[in-house]
This record gives C-alpha cells, structure tokens and sequence, in this order.
C-alpha cells in the first residue's frame, strides 16, 4: 500500500509541476506530461518500477478517450464517413507499410521482419493527437476530421494484423523463445501466453463469428439495454452511482472485446456510437471525463519515462535518424493521401504533420512479436525507442504548425487584394458577420446607405448573390479606412470579431479621426473595460441584450408577469450599465488583469453595494406590482 501511495505521489507531483509550465509556454499538456515522465524516470528506476505494467494500465484513457468520441458520433454521421474511414486510413496504413517494407528489404532485411515491422510503424498515436487536437480546438476543421478517419481505421487494422503477424514467425526465433522460457520457468513455460479467451483454440471461422456476435451483443445492449437501466439508476438520485454504473459499462465492454480477441478501443467506440442519440449522453460524457483526462496524463508520463537511456546512449545517431526519417517518410504518404482527397491549405498540414509518428499500439504490437517469434528482442528494443521518440517529437510539430503554417493559411482571402471603393458614404461597418449583418440591415431598412467592409471573401460572395453591395479587404488598414472616406464620414460601427483587431482600431481612431462617432462591439466584459480605457464611449456586449431577453424568459418561467419580468430586467440593465462605467474608470489597459489593482478593489466595493440595493429594488418591482411568489431572499 505504501509503494503504491508513493508512486502515485511521484507521478501526481510531476504532472501537477510539468503540465502548468508547459501549457504556460505553448508547449501543450502532452509534451509537459511526457517532460514529466523523461525527469521522473531514473527516480523510477531506483524503486524498480514496472513502467510497462503502468503504462498498460493507463491505456484505458485511450479506451475512454474513443468512448467519448463514439458519443460525439452519431451512425449517420460516421456512416457518411466512411469513404475517408476506408480510403484515407486504408491508404495510409498500406501506403506507409509498403513503402517501409521495400525500404528494409533494400537495406537487406528478411522480408517477414520487414513486413512485421511495417504494419506495426504504419499506426500512429490516438492518444497524442486526439488529445492535443481537442485541446486547441483543431477536431471538427477538415485536417481534423481526416486525422479522425485515419485513426479509427488504424484502430480497427489492430485486430486483423494481430491475426496475420502469427503468419511471420520464424522458426528459429520459436526455438530461442522456447529456450529462454524453459530457462526463465523450469517448466517448459506453462504459463506463457495463459489467460482468458472465448476464442483459443477454435477454428478462423467459429472465432469470427464469436467476435462478430459479441459486436452484436453490444450494439443490441447500447440500444436496448442501457435506457431502462440507467433510468432505474437516476430514480436512486445518487450521482456516484450512475459513474459508477457508466464506469462499470466501459470496462465490461472492454473485457468483453478483449475475450473475443478484438480492440477493447474499437468495442467502447461503437458503444459510443449507439449510444450518441441517447438522452443520457451529456451525463455520461461529463462523469467519464475526468478519468479519461487522469489516465491519458497518466500514460503519457509513462511513455516518458519509458524511454531506455541506457540503449539510447549506445546509438544515438541510429535511433533518432530511424524516428525521424520514419516520420519524414510517413508524413510524405500523408501529403500525398491528402492531395487524392483534397484536403487543403493547412488542414493539409496539420493531416499530414499530426499523424506522422508512430502510435501506443506499436508498444502492444511489439510485445506481441516477441512473444510470438516474429521479431527478435533486439530489434523490438530498438524500436520501441523510436516509437517513443516519434511521439515526444509530436506535441512540436503541432507546435511547429501553429506558429509557422499556420497563419499563412488561416486566412488566405489576406492573399487577396482588396477591392477599390467607389463610393463615400457617412457610415462605415467594419465586419459584416453575425453583428454586422444585422446592423447593416437595420440601417438599410432605416433609409442610411453605409460602406460595408469585410475580410471574408467566401462570405461575401455569398452576400453579393443577394444583390448586397460589400467590399472585400481588412478594415483595419489606413489607407483602406482613407479609401472608404473615413475623414467625412459621421459613424463607424466596429463589429469584427478580433479583440486584438478592434482595440488597435479604436486606437487609431482616437488619435486620427476623434471626430467620427464610434459603436464598437466587445467581445466580453473585460473587453468593455478595456475599450472604455483606450477612449470608446459607445460599447455594446455582443451577447448582453440576448442574455438579458433570456434572463427576462427565465423570470417568467419562474411564475413572473411579463411585465414584472420587463420592469425587473430595466432595473438589472440600469444598474449594471450605471456600475460598468464606475468601474470602468479605474481600469488601466497597460496593466495584466491580475495587476490592476485599483480596479480590482473597485469592483469589489461596488459588486457589494450592487447586489444589495438591485435586490431589493427586485423585490420592491414584486411587492408593487403585486407577484410576491418564487424564490425569496
């Protein structure tokens, strides 16, 4: 209990320490877990850790992980997907193997080796990029969704590569295998390969069938099954109960697939699935999460500290020219996978870069051909670095991606040459989106003609179609706010959608054209403040009059008279408005938000007076008018 206490210790200590930092610095909550594993790994070492046991057991956030995503599928969907499934991950699978297989054949390698050695580098890691692509927001872009494809095919591959890799065995490796087991165990090695299956010792076919009714078996319970039961379990109105329940759902699948010799990732992935259009799925969704998260971090660290520094340091040179020519190589049938499929600009790359390194599967992999006379142990051990060497290079070339690819393709219509302006209105908007659009049609509808301008090409093609005059181009530039006649215009409605574009706008403003009238959108609260601080007067929330209409729908849900409700929201809209200018004031934009000071006491003193005179200025609206039902204080 003690050892387990400490190990636990040690690797909450390292995440807890590592993944902060990263993620402070760009790096991303992968790398700064496999950073941890790399510190911890000679402390691990001292108390004779068994990594690989560990690591074993954390990959069950993978099971999780493809749980979870199964969930976000419905079988519409992903039966719309299942061109890219096939052809996207067939390609890349077959394509990389082959190439890696005539690669190794040429350096005169036996050709089962080879083989065995390009079906296992061929996959790449669910956990790394499932992880870090929905962590920056990356998984429903075209690049995502493809990366997804690819993925799940890969998943799938698993289970008829473990069925044909028995093929490659040699029979010399058998004899030598057969040798160290009689050696290790004394009796001939009984034990080795022991364990629980449904389908040891029947024949290809029987046991397809076994696989396949146990598929059924779980699709059958998803549809049928789960709804009575976890309607029974949330009428005990017991929360820990129902994850455990969801829990008990996940692991069962998982040890049911693993007794018909399949994926455990690919049964829980069609739970998912069948589950999608259940009314329960939010709840399960938000009870596994976390140990999704925890086991993920967890098998992370320990890739990390797998890596054997000892083999590592004996050839160097070898091993990370193996990683990162491999992961050149694959990244160039990626491109071109990507060409056939036309996937473009930089879903293109981050397709192509994301899936490049080789994934946790190779580990089970590996350890299969071992144990089963296909590799020799030493070869196994060289690879296994490499392996984990692709997946610690990875979380860079996201990085990589992100700084350098990219903003070049982020926004190509910037490419685009901004259209000439042949006119001089009063009014100018720039943004024509979901504020924009309705402004303009307002003032349309007003009698005003205003100049519309717009960095979205596509958008705005769209537009024209309609008979809607907008000009293409960055209204943030000068001499496009020149061209559209910004020294005689009365009015310019900033309503595009980059903080960091609107704040620099607004400056510019205040200090060439303070004559011009400004109705500019902000983006959040704080956004307020800071505009309020550069000099804009006229700020509007972008979603504070929405928020209010649905506060005024809540309150008549809630037993209110709409009019009570229409008088109450008046008074929360006065004070607030009345408060936001307060505080305001104290507000210094050149200082980070946890440094101001003055503004942060401000708000403080006034949140306290704020709250206590609007409540009771709510109950008096009540009192009067006669609703003095629903919640009091």
């Amino acid at each position: 209990m003690t050892d387990f206490l400490l190990l636990a210790f040690i690797f909450l200590c390292a995440g807890v320490v590592a993944v902060p930092i990263a993620t402070r610095l760009g790096l991303g909550s992968v790398l700064g877990y496999l950073i941890a594993g790399t510190i911890i790994s000679p402390i691990l070492g001292l108390l004779h850790v068994d990594v690989v046991s560990i690591q074993h057991f954390a990959e069950f956030g993978v099971v999780i992980m493809l749980f979870l995503i199964g969930l976000e599928l419905e079988p519409k969907r992903l039966w719309n997907m299942r061109m890219r499934i096939l052809g996207l991950g067939g390609g890349q699978v077959l394509g990389t193997a082959a190439i890696i297989v005539a690669v190794a054949c040429a350096f005169g390698m036996n050709w089962k080796y080879a083989l065995a050695i390009g079906f296992i580098l061929a996959l790449s890691s669910t956990a790394i990029v499932l992880q870090t692509m929905n962590e920056k927001g990356l998984m429903q872009s075209d690049g995502g969704q493809a990366s997804f494809s690819v993925l799940l095919f890969q998943d799938i591959a698993v289970i008829p590569m473990l069925a044909f890799l028995p093929l490659l065995a040699s029979p010399e490796l058998a004899e030598t295998l057969s040798h160290a087991v009689s050696g290790d165990h004394g009796q001939g090695g009984e034990s080795h390969g022991s364990g629980l299956s449904l389908v040891a010792g029947l024949g290809p076919w029987l046991a397809t069938l076994v696989s396949l009714g146990a598929i059924a078996v779980v699709v059958a319970a998803g549809n049928y099954l789960t709804r009575p039961v976890f309607r029974f379990i949330a009428l005990a109105n017991l929360p820990e109960l129902f994850t455990a329940f969801a829990l008990f759902m996940v692991i069962g699948i998982s040890l049911l697939m693993v007794l018909v010799g399949l994926s455990p990732a690919l049964g829980t992935f069609l739970a998912g699935v069948v589950l999608a259009n259940s009314e329960y799925r939010h709840q399960l969704e938000a009870d596994i999460s976390p140990f999704r998260g925890l086991l993920l971090g967890l098998f992370f660290i320990t890739v990390g500290a797998g890596i054997n520094f000892g083999l590592l340091m004996q050839e160097p040179a070898l091993i990370v020219g193996l990683a990162v020519g491999l992961m050149v190589l694959k990244g160039l049938v990626l491109l071109a996978l990507s060409y056939v499929f036309k996937i473009r600009g930089g879903h293109r790359w981050l397709f192509s870069l994301g899936l490049c390194q080789m994934g946790e599967f190779g580990f089970v992999l590996l350890a299969f051909a071992t144990n089963n006379a296909i590799l020799p142990k030493a070869i196994a051990d060289q690879l296994l670095l490499v392996i984990t060497i692709s997946m610690l290079l990875t979380p860079f070339l996201f990085i990589f991606r992100e700084r350098f690819i990219a903003p070049r393709f982020d926004k190509p219509q910037n490419q685009k040459k901004a259209d000439t302006i042949d006119g001089h209105e009063d009014i100018i908007i720039a943004g024509r989106g979901r504020m924009g659009g309705i402004i303009h049609r307002i003032l349309r509808a007003a009698g005003y003609s205003a100049t519309v301008i717009d960095y979205n090409s596509r958008h705005l093609d769209v537009i024209r179609l309609f008979g809607i005059k907008v000009y293409f181009g960055d209204a943030t530039r000068p001499d496009l706010l020149h061209a559209a006649g910004i020294e005689t215009a009365k009015l310019l409605v900033i309503a595009i959608d980059n903080r960091q574009q609107i704040n620099e706008l607004v400056r510019y403003m205040m200090k060439h054209h303070p004559q011009v009238h400004i109705v500019c959108r902000a983006i959040d609260r704080d956004h307020v403040y800071e505009l309020w601080s550069i000099g804009c007067r006229d700020i509007i929330r972008e979603t504070y009059d929405s928020s209010l209409r649905m506060g005024r729908s809540a309150l008549e849900g809630l037993g209110i008279s709409r009019e009570t409700a229409e008088e109450m929201i008046r008074a929360f809209d006065r004070t607030d408005r009345i408060r936001m200018v307060h505080d305001a004031s104290a507000y210094d934009v050149n200082l980070p938000m946890h440094e101001n000071k003055a503004f942060i006491e401000r708000v403080r003193q006034s949140l306290e007076h704020w709250e206590f005179d609007l409540v009771h200025e709510m109950k008096e609206i009540r009192e009067r008018t006669g609703k003095t039902d629903g919640p009091e204080k």
